[in-house]
């Protein structure tokens, strides 16, 4: 009789990865470089670190070095809530009546409800080291707010959050939570920052959107003594530092001798993908590996799926470096009524360099399918996950029901990126069954497309 696999499975303490994994090392053709928007030639250290803190623009700009080194100070941090849990639906897999087996990596057992802690408390670390006294950003469902304010208190630094207005109103304990550990919330636009007032006089009743928030944080950084600005996404540092997801999965994979034929992960800015997917990728690089990996995006904000492969912004006020990713344009706003976070108008360089190469495959789903698919999960495993965990939910399912159609018996992995339990009102609109979806149409699209800028020559 076959070994039955543990619910969870467990690693010691002792196995706790020590060192980050930059997959940029092992891609033979690396993403294009993040360039200065004035001279248009690749961003350099000097640049970066008018806005971001030293050692995250030192990260940021290496693509050569294979395994980065976590400080002590901050693996003494992890071990606080990591290893996080791995583990087989069991009960999703009898619901289903599937021969799949379904794993799945649940990040939100820490305070802040979300990976997003991984990075917020590197950028921290890094930032005290350096001396610094305070730190701005943005959030848009409040996840990484939430976790940096929480690593912000850890490390005694000040911290400024612009969130996305209509997340702000959407998620009051989101603000509560964050100002319990001592930052600022201001719902972005606002008129604080010359950005905001620029982008309020334009549309007085914006919903806002990440790139909004980033204009303002950034604003706030660079006229603040002591202050940098920290992205919870899309940068390449920030997916080193969610590469300790993966390598907690491949280590648990490795000692229950599992290979998952699919890895799924929900993406927005690509901090949760990226780091989930990142050792296996590095394995497919190299030959050694046939495991497929699919991005799973809201069909309100698709970037893989609808955007366009291109240098753009980083935010709606054309201030950061010009990043070559799939976008829907810097000046794109996403629907209101998306319940989730997800809302960033890019990719991550890496992913994007990826996806444009095959390596990677992508879709977008509707909102009202994928609360179906987290009603699902709440039920049969007992956790209520966040409304972004529950797009990777539902291409899983989706996986699991094609294996079952086809008689055959795949490993399925997803990242369940946080908890849902800030998102009440989602449900609750779920649940009154008054939760609607919204496709942009070509010409919504078309609207933030001619915000991207002169492509530079080749």
């Amino acid at each position: 009789m076959a070994h039955k696999i543990p619910t969870r499975l467990y690693l010691a303490e002792d196995e706790i990865p020590r060192y980050w994994y930059n997959i940029r090392a092992d891609m033979r053709e690396k993403p294009d470089p993040i360039l200065h928007p004035g001279t248009l030639r690749p961003a350099s250290f000097q640049d970066l670190t008018q806005v971001f803190c030293k050692e995250s623009a030192a990260q940021e700009l290496d693509g050569e070095t294979r395994l980065v080194e976590i400080p002590q100070g901050l693996q003494d941090f992890y071990r606080a809530y990591r290893p996080s849990p791995l583990v087989r639906a069991y009960f999703l897999e009898k619901a289903l009546d599937t021969p799949a087996e379904i794993y799945y990596k649940h990040e939100g057992t820490n305070t802040s409800g979300s990976h997003k802690l991984n990075s917020a408390a590197a950028q921290a670390f890094y930032a005290k080291e350096e001396g610094l006294s305070a730190l701005a950003t943005e959030t848009g469902a409040g996840q990484w707010g939430s976790a940096l304010a929480m690593a912000c208190a850890f490390f005694g630094l000040g911290l400024t959050v612009y969130m996305v207005k209509i997340s702000a109103e959407q998620k009051p304990y989101r603000k509560a939570l964050m100002e319990t550990y001592g930052a600022e919330l201001i719902p972005s636009p606002s008129d604080t920052t010359e950005a905001g007032r620029r982008i309020l006089s334009q549309d007085p009743h914006t919903s806002g959107s990440l790139g909004c928030a980033i204009s303002e944080a950034i604003e706030k950084a660079v006229s603040t003594k002591s202050c940098r600005y920290v992205l919870g996404s899309v940068l390449n540092h920030v997916l080193l530092h969610q590469s300790i997801i993966g390598q907690e999965v491949k280590a648990a994979f490795d000692k229950y001798c599992i290979k998952p034929d699919i890895i799924i992960g929900c993406a927005g800015g690509g901090s949760n993908l990226g780091g989930l997917i990142a050792p296996f990728m590095g394995e497919k690089l190299h030959g050694a590996s046939r495991t497929r990996f699919i991005a799973v995006e809201p069909a309100s904000c698709p970037s893989f799926t609808r955007g366009r492969y291109a240098y753009d912004f980083g935010d709606t006020a054309k201030t950061t470096p010009l990043i070559k990713m799939y976008t829907l344009g810097s000046g794109f706003i996403p629907s209101a009524n998306h319940a989730g976070g997800l809302r960033y108008h890019g990719m991550n360089p890496t992913l994007s360099k990826l996806y444009h190469d095959g390596l990677l495959e992508a879709r977008a789903e509707t909102q009202r399918d994928v609360f179906d698919a987290a009603a699902a999960f709440a039920k049969t495993e007992g956790i209520l996950p966040a409304p972004e965990s529950a797009h990777a939910i539902k291409a899983a399912v989706d996986e699991a029901l094609a294996c079952k159609k086809a008689g055959e018996k795949k490993t399925i992995l997803f990242g369940l990126t946080g908890t849902g339990y800030f998102d009440m009102t989602a449900y609750m609109s779920y649940n009154a069954k008054t939760m609607t979806d919204y496709i942009p149409t070509n010409a919504d699209l078309e609207k933030g497309f001619a915000s991207i800028p002169p492509q530079p020559e080749p």
